[in-house]
């Protein structure tokens, strides 16, 4: 099914889809990356933000969207990608990352400019809403569609998986009270609503990045030397294909650009219709200011963060994987020999704050899914919902990693159709709302 589901027809649509939007954008990273950061640090806090509607500032709103994103796509997620389609695999993630950042700005921007109201009659945003108000209503199926694959798709599956294994590998407790665990703390978060989520991934995301890139650029200092020749495979093997990461079957080169693509898309989501549940929810009347701030996610999330893990990985396992070992536990021997006082330790904390972030990013989309589907119904409301989110937890912990990064895989495949096709179909709104703000923009400052 994944492999049906990711095949040349979607990975053409990310890819092409994205470079269409960077031209009809004319490059917007480019032109709005220094404007973006200033939003974010909230410098243009004047431009009518006390008016607005929503409920997140530009800064919570990023890190509510970076909690689903930085997190076990960054640690073992990039080990998976290494593992299946070696070190050419970082370079298509690099590419599907920049091209994504334009698949963003549009989908994100999109999601402010076609808001809707939820059955409790909040301000809600995101591919569905998009769809529902701007395309005609004959395709109005494509926003039950992108719901029902959300509501499976935004699990924390993997999440969970990852986690469970990291927790059995260095104590003696089963996965299943890993999720038992994890899932009682994941419901009380959720109890709490979005402004709940939103204050625990403001502080805990952007601190617990910092930190882990600072331990990743430790790493590095130790091996100055190799750091060129591992640039060098990386794009050696992205034309050229290569053996799996420590496997002896050669693969070609249109499969490492489908595995570079989907565990980008599984990093930094971008064109798959998440991050807009969540910048939908800004608190702003400038659908393009929000656009600018949603896509410095793949860059802090792929080019920075995901490059990091790829280096201490290629760096540390010149030869391939160490046996037994696969994602989050490569990662973690990784770190464990290169920082071996406090590199373990260090690293299983992440892995822990990482996982918990990612969760409950993950649930506030599915949420937003499951209530658009069902409305508020009897019996399928917050709580039916939050005990749906938490049994998957349980679910993801005692299944095998490949079936659980496959469903949400799949999950994924299936949300970025609909959501790439309102994009591209809507772009040109986007490109007249970019000139009448820079317009305004310029004439302010």
């Amino acid at each position: 099914m994944v492999d049906w589901a990711w095949g040349f027809p979607l990975v053409t649509l990310l890819l092409a889809g994205g470079f269409y939007l960077a031209v009809v954008g004319r490059f917007v990273p480019l032109l709005g990356f220094f404007h973006a950061l200033r939003l974010v640090s909230g410098r243009y806090h004047h431009l009518g933000d006390e008016k607005d509607q929503g409920q997140l500032s530009h800064f919570k709103a990023l890190t509510n969207a970076l909690s689903a994103t930085v997190g076990i796509g960054n640690i073992a997620g990039v080990a998976v990608a290494i593992t299946q389609g070696g070190a050419g695999a970082i370079f298509w993630m690099w590419v599907s990352a920049l091209l994504g950042m334009n698949t963003k700005f549009f989908e994100c921007t999109l999601a402010v400019m076609f808001r809707g109201k939820d059955h409790n009659n909040e301000v809600q945003g995101g591919p569905m809403y998009v769809i529902e108000k701007a395309l005609p209503k004959s395709f109005r199926f494509m926003a039950y569609f992108f719901a029902a694959c959300g509501t499976i798709g935004a699990l924390s599956l993997y999440q969970i998986n990852q986690l469970s294994r990291y927790v059995e590998s260095q104590y003696p407790i089963s996965p299943i009270f890993v999720g038992m665990a994890t899932a009682l703390l994941v419901g009380y978060i959720l109890l709490g609503g979005v402004r709940r989520i939103a204050e625990m991934t403001s502080k805990v995301v952007p601190f617990m990045c910092v930190v882990y890139v600072l331990s990743c650029l430790t790493i590095l200092g130790l091996h100055l030397e190799q750091i060129p020749a591992v640039f060098l495979q990386i794009f050696k093997e992205a034309f050229t294909g290569s053996a799996a990461f420590g496997g002896a079957v050669g693969i070609g080169v249109q499969e490492v650009i489908k595995i570079g693509v989907k565990r980008a898309a599984f990093s930094n989501e971008a064109g798959v219709g998440t991050a807009p549940l969540a910048h939908g929810n800004a608190k702003t009347t400038e659908p393009i200011a929000e656009g600018l701030v949603a896509m410095m996610g793949p860059f802090l999330d792929t080019i920075i963060i995901c490059t990091m893990t790829a280096l201490v990985i290629l760096l540390t396992f010149p030869d391939g994987a160490p046996n037994g070992q696969e994602g989050v536990l490569i990662t973690l021997k990784a770190f464990e020999i290169n920082l071996p006082i406090w590199g373990k330790h260090f690293l299983g904390l992440a892995v822990i704050l990482f996982s918990v972030t990612t969760m409950v990013g993950l649930a506030n989309y599915n949420g937003k899914c499951w209530n658009y589907l069902f409305k508020g119904r009897r019996f399928f409301g917050e709580k039916t919902f939050i005990l749906y989110y938490c049994s998957s937890l349980i679910f993801g912990s005692i299944h095998e990693a490949t079936d659980m990064v496959n469903l949400m895989d799949t999950g994924y495949a299936l949300m970025a159709w609909p959501n790439m096709i309102a994009t591209i179909w809507l772009a040109p709104h986007v490109r007249m709302a970019m000139k009448e703000y820079f317009a305004r923009y310029l004439n302010k400052t």
